[in-house]
């Protein structure tokens, strides 16, 4: 069964690393402690039988200590069970004349002879009569460069054994005890440490597409979760923007979509509530074409930017002459400046290719035409320019309108925006042109920017990447 619980799944981890620290940590103290032990026992024979040899050196075969255990309790800092000491011939030979351990003699190996004849000493483990091992120091007693006797001393590991076995017992005892306390204690601490967590859940719950004004609480203390909490209030934000974003955009396609409906409905309900000549039937088809073209252009226009929303605008790329198209659209846009009283006239004309959609493109420029020609009052002006800056393409689009305020200038390209005056206009758009503009200029990896005063004009500027050493060597 897989645990789900974060809290529970760092508690068991935390208990098995736990674990593993423990068991080595306590193997090394173990192992440690055997070494101790060992060098202990061993650097005591050692002594004893130093001063075991000089002593038979000096006495010959008169050597014997009077009490074995005081030279052991000196040596070794307590008194050991069993003490041997033993002093064997060159043939390995025990002295019968004199007493032995209390525990009886302890053999001599013939390693331990063969080493000692060479004048090397020999430390050995061997099994006694007893549970219980001894180690064993077989040193030989040289005299004039040559060896005359061998001293065997030896202890018990009885005490060395318990020893180990008791600290074997406390680790068995306190190791389980505090893993069991530290698991308890990680366990704790895990549950407050995703307390917050556990809080940001409880308010999420809360959140839904209806109601996306809650926020996560933030302690302020800029830890990993006060930092998560950051994030997801900054999403909270964008998705609330967002959400707020499409049930505007959805209102306001309905809004624009009624007023037509709602005209070519009454138009074929009035034509059919009585017979009617020809011509009448004729200007009511014509009336309601005129409606469909409208709701038409709408739709293509949501279309165009859902599509560019979702990346999936397509884009029949190929080299695109900038100012050969800025050129005809003018031509084309100069009649219906014409009929505004508005003159149309050029700037700067810096030659620039880029690699566009020539409709789209085309699209873009009728749009932000358009849009200065329909808000420039009679008189006014409206300039077309393009200039180069080597990596950059910078179309212009000027007029002499109204103006645009600071926040009108940060709302301009939402969609079915418009400003107060151009509601207040007859015919006015939907509010779908600057957007459908921006769209299509993101598409080409560019931009569209707005400067604007109130009351003497704006200026849109179309930046889009472009290859300026080309287009010259073209023009010329």
């Amino acid at each position: 069964m897989r645990i789900r619980s974060i809290g529970t799944r760092l508690t068991f981890w935390y208990a098995g690393i736990l674990s593993v620290t423990l068991l080595f940590l306590g193997s090394t103290a173990y192992g440690l402690l055997a070494y101790s032990l060992s060098h202990d026992i061993d650097s005591a024979l050692e002594a004893v039988a130093k001063v075991s040899a000089g002593q038979a050196r000096a006495q010959g075969s008169a050597f014997f200590p009077r009490d074995v255990d005081e030279l052991f309790r000196h040596y070794l800092g307590f008194s050991p069970l069993n003490p041997s000491l033993e002093l064997f011939d060159t043939q390995g030979r025990p002295d019968l004349n004199r007493p032995g351990s209390p525990a009886g003699k302890l053999p001599l190996s013939p390693k331990a002879l063969k080493d000692a004849l060479r004048g090397v000493s020999t430390f050995e483990t061997i099994q006694s009569p007893g549970p219980y091992p001894f180690r064993v120091l077989t040193m030989p007693v040289i005299k004039g460069g040559r060896v005359i006797n061998l001293v065997q001393v030896g202890i018990s590991l009885e005490n060395v054994f318990k020893t180990r076995r008791r600290f074997l017992l406390i680790m068995g005892a306190v190791l389980p005890l505090g893993l069991l306390l530290a698991t308890v204690g990680g366990w704790v601490f895990a549950r407050r440490a995703l307390k917050p967590v556990d809080r940001m859940t409880q308010a999420a719950r809360r959140i839904s597409g209806e109601y996306l004004a809650g926020r996560l609480q933030e302690t302020g203390t800029g830890d990993e979760l006060d930092r998560l909490a950051k994030t997801l209030n900054d999403m909270l934000v964008r998705l609330d923007d967002s959400f707020r974003q499409t049930r505007q955009f959805s209102a306001d396609a309905a809004h624009e979509l009624q007023t037509p409906l709602t005209i070519l409905k009454g138009e074929i309900e009035v034509a059919l509530r009585s017979p009617r000549s020809p011509e009448e039937y004729r200007g009511v088809l014509n009336s309601s074409l005129e409606e469909i073209d409208r709701i038409s252009s709408l739709v293509e226009g949501l279309l165009l930017l859902a599509r560019a929303d979702r990346g999936v605008l397509r884009l029949d790329l190929k080299p695109l002459e900038l100012h050969e198209l800025l050129e005809e659209v003018g031509a084309q846009m100069r009649l219906l400046a014409e009929n505004q009283a508005v003159s149309l006239d050029y700037g700067a004309m810096e030659p620039a290719s880029i690699q566009g959609d020539r409709e789209h493109f085309k699209r873009l420029l009728l749009n932000l035409i358009d849009n200065a020609i329909k808000y420039t009052p009679a008189g006014g002006r409206v300039t077309l320019s393009l200039r180069c800056d080597g990596k950059f393409a910078h179309l212009g689009i000027s007029d002499t309108g109204m103006g645009l305020t600071q926040d009108e200038q940060k709302q301009i390209f939402n969609r079915f925006y418009r400003v107060a005056e151009a509601r207040s206009q007859s015919g006015g758009g939907a509010g779908l042109g600057l957007s459908i503009a921006q769209s299509i200029a993101v598409a080409h990896g560019g931009r569209i920017e707005v400067e604007s005063t109130p009351g003497q004009g704006s200026t849109f500027t179309v930046s889009l990447p472009a290859d300026c050493k080309t287009a010259i060597s073209a023009s010329s």
